[in-house]
């Protein structure tokens, strides 16, 4: 019985988009390890942006770190 979880930043992802991430899932786990899609599980969580983060900083101090970086061209 595979259990997957799969995070995301809750930042518009649609009902299509985790319809085919967990198909999609699913079917690798077919494919590769040969698992039974009946018992193949597979748990989309959307995480507010507030609380993700690496590299030692939120993701909206990265964002706006990169936007910058790029508006100044380095």
């Amino acid at each position: 019985m595979p259990y997957v979880n799969i995070k995301v930043t809750r930042e518009g992802v649609t009902a299509e988009q985790k319809a085919e991430l967990i198909k999609g899932v699913t079917d690798l786990l077919v494919r590769v390890l040969n698992k039974n899609p009946q018992t193949t599980h597979i748990v989309i969580d959307e995480v507010e942006l507030e609380n993700w983060g690496f590299g030692g900083l939120p993701t909206t101090v990265h964002r706006a770190n990169a936007a910058r970086d790029e508006a100044t061209g380095r």
